[in-house]
């Protein structure tokens, strides 16, 4: 599995003149890498998914290709979830059942 590194970038141009500003969910953009075609784009939060599961194998975040349409689906570490979750993605929590 290619490991992906989400950034997240902002859109527009800030002029700071003051306290910088904390950025608003939607335009927040996260770079993001298909291992079908390698294609590599920019996604808003409402193009993710985070699913937090048990255990790490159960942990992990989804898209779909905007190049190929292809689901792509890679794990989620701690800091990716931080980033994830910050950034206003919809998470899923994953309970195990008895």
């Amino acid at each position: 599995m290619n490991p992906t590194h989400l950034v997240p970038v902002t859109t527009g141009t800030a002029v700071r003149t003051g306290p910088v500003p904390v950025p608003v969910p939607a335009a927040v953009r996260f770079r993001a890498a298909c291992p079908d075609c390698r294609g590599r784009f920019d996604l808003a939060a409402g193009a993710l998914r985070l699913a937090i599961g048990a255990s790490s194998r159960t942990t992990f975040y989804t898209f779909t290709c905007p190049e190929c349409a292809a689901p792509v689906r890679k794990p989620a570490g701690e800091r990716i979830i931080e980033l994830l979750t910050v950034g206003g993605v919809r998470t899923l929590r994953l309970h195990a059942t008895p």
